[in-house]
């Protein structure tokens, strides 16, 4: 069964900094460009970072230009964000998923809460 399942998450206050993580099952991770994507709430989800399967490439929203970075380690089969300088408007629930996304891989998703 393919999952991606994504932890790391938590409150942290403005200025603060946390990894998140994206640990997938099956055979696909290797192969395929991956992204973080988040939904805040009442918006819609957006793309916040991608990678090529082989962690050359890489691609940031401008909002999370220069402080956000976005890695993987293919042989833990397991994406990563580290996020510092986090801001209030980066509060949202955070999700990884491959790069363009497929709605089999969508999981459950991590909180981030950036508030004093």
């Amino acid at each position: 069964q393919v999952r991606l399942v994504e932890s790391g998450g938590g409150l942290v206050q403005p200025g603060g900094s946390l990894r998140l993580s994206c640990a997938a099952s099956g055979g696909f991770f290797r192969v395929r460009r991956m992204a973080w994507y988040r939904q805040a709430p009442g918006k819609q989800r957006e793309l916040v970072a991608d990678i090529s399967s082989g962690g050359v490439t890489t691609n940031y929203a401008d909002s999370v230009k220069g402080r956000f970075t976005i890695s993987r380690d293919n042989a833990k089969n397991t994406a990563y964000l580290q996020m510092n300088s986090l801001k209030p408007e980066d509060t949202a629930v955070y999700y990884c998923n491959t790069y363009p996304v497929d709605s089999v891989y969508w999981g459950q998703g991590t909180q981030v809460t950036v508030s004093s």
